[in-house]
């Protein structure tokens, strides 16, 4: 009897060894390669001929190219998912056949969203199979039922082997399929346990095959490690269509989803939700939330306009400057990068006179959101000056713009998107770039104040 071939496989990136290691060469990780049979990777000839034959299709079925002009438009065959924050990360709905990935923390509202979505898209008339390795039927409906849901052509299958459910799929034929946990399913075709790196893959692979040839778009729930990335292996990422990721903090009612990936629309957009007794619920106006415990008249507070895709919304930035004991300050920072705080520090330390580099700083973006794009460089030093000095920036004002290191106020993108919002907010005064001005048109009542530098915008907010 010939003897069993065996490899071992990393379990966070994929990579394949004849002897075991301590270490993964190919991403460091320690202790993580793992025995498996050699035989047990099928090549993606043998998966396309297995699912080509269940699907109708032979294994020796004649392709021809075609051309450009003959292809069919599908921006008008979107799929609305009910829920408006998510189509608008996902480009404008849902596209047929498309693979689709959801990761995130344990407990974020994972599993809610798809459920009210799937239950949203079965009331509309669409028939859904959720798919679930982690709950049987009964926990499902208990959650729905707590949620409030009245779903209507939605099937709930409690089974995690993938050729079970490929057989399911085929007799139900559903518009849409929700697999519930990519971790959990297993192949038949493999001998490794669920969630190593060739059942992920073989897993991904096969809803990849189903969606492209049946038309049917899948959503799969990934987890995540302790390090906030998907778990399995990263080929898992270059597989699907989009990855979406669940934020938000257990100590905050608001959960955010980005889309770090996206065949069909941006990667910038950005969908914001509330926690409450009847799951999520979408919220359409983030300033008035991000804004609605905001202080008035404490120095170190500022109200910056910042850009998610094409979402403008209005947050408040804080900052404490405090004397410190020893010769190093302290630097901590949550929401903003620290590295570039560091910067506008320096900055204000040699343009402006602010001698602040000894001092303990602390930088805080209120309500938890991550600002990412550098028009929050002014509230930034704004902020930093207005606890510097003790002196605290008008309530009605509100700033952006991208700082450079030798002080100047750079022009920003989508100006005259900011400061409709900054005027439906309330707000009566706008301290910008001047290099945004000409040419500028804004609502009526709001007074906007171009400044060309840090020293100039210091003048005008103190």
């Amino acid at each position: 009897m010939p003897k069993e071939k065996t490899v071992y496989t990393c379990q966070q990136c994929g990579y394949q060894s004849r002897k075991w290691l301590g270490r993964c060469p190919d991403c460091g990780a320690w202790n993580s390669l793992v025995e498996e049979r050699e035989d047990s990777t099928l090549s993606a000839a043998a998966l396309a001929r297995g699912l080509g034959g269940a699907s109708g299709k032979g294994a020796k079925a004649k392709i021809a190219p075609t051309r450009y002009e003959q292809v069919p438009s599908q921006d008008d065959a979107r799929l609305s998912s009910g829920i408006a924050e998510l189509d608008r990360v996902l480009g404008g709905g849902i596209v047929p056949g498309s693979l689709l990935l959801i990761g995130g923390d344990p407990g974020i509202g994972k599993s809610t969203l798809l459920l009210q979505m799937a239950a949203g898209l079965s009331a509309a008339g669409e028939r859904v199979l959720y798919v679930s390795g982690e709950e049987s039927e009964r926990q499902i409906k208990l959650r729905g039922d707590r949620l409030g849901l009245r779903p209507g052509d939605l099937h709930l299958l409690p089974e995690t082997c993938l050729e079970r459910v490929w057989e399911v799929v085929t007799n139900l034929k559903p518009t849409l399929i929700v697999v519930d946990s990519v971790q959990t399913a297993y192949s038949e075709r493999l001998d490794s346990a669920p969630g190593s790196v060739s059942q992920v893959r073989e897993t991904a692979g096969q809803c990849l095959l189903i969606a492209k040839q049946q038309g049917i778009p899948i959503f799969l729930i990934g987890h995540v490690t302790k390090d906030g990335v998907l778990a399995g292996p990263k080929t898992l990422e270059h597989i699907v269509d989009t990855v979406i990721y669940f934020e938000g903090e257990r100590h905050h009612n608001h959960r955010l989803i980005r889309a770090t990936k996206n065949r069909f629309g941006a990667t910038n957009e950005l969908g914001l939700f509330e926690m409450t007794g009847a799951g999520l619920v979408p919220v359409g106006n983030p300033s008035a939330l991000f804004l609605e415990q905001r202080p008035v008249g404490v120095a170190g507070s500022v109200v910056v306009a910042c850009m998610e895709g094409t979402r403008p919304m209005l947050v408040e930035l804080q900052a404490l400057v405090s004397s410190s004991k020893y010769g190093t300050g302290r630097r901590t920072v949550e929401g903003v990068e620290p590295n570039r705080v560091a910067l506008l520090i320096a900055m204000l330390e040699k343009r402006a006179g602010l001698h602040m580099l000894g001092d303990d700083v602390f930088v805080n973006v209120a309500g938890g959101l991550t600002l990412a794009e550098p028009a929050a460089d002014l509230g930034i030093v704004a902020a930093l000056a207005s606890s510097f000095r003790n002196t605290a920036v008008d309530p009605t004002t509100v700033v952006f713009g991208e700082v450079g290191l030798a002080g100047e106020v750079r022009a920003t993108s989508q100006p005259a998107t900011r400061l409709r919002e900054v005027a439906a907010m309330g707000f009566a005064r706008v301290v910008m770039p001047a290099g945004n001005v000409p040419g500028l048109e804004w609502p009526d009542g709001l007074q906007v104040i171009g400044v060309r530098s840090v020293l100039e915008a210091l003048d005008v907010l103190f």
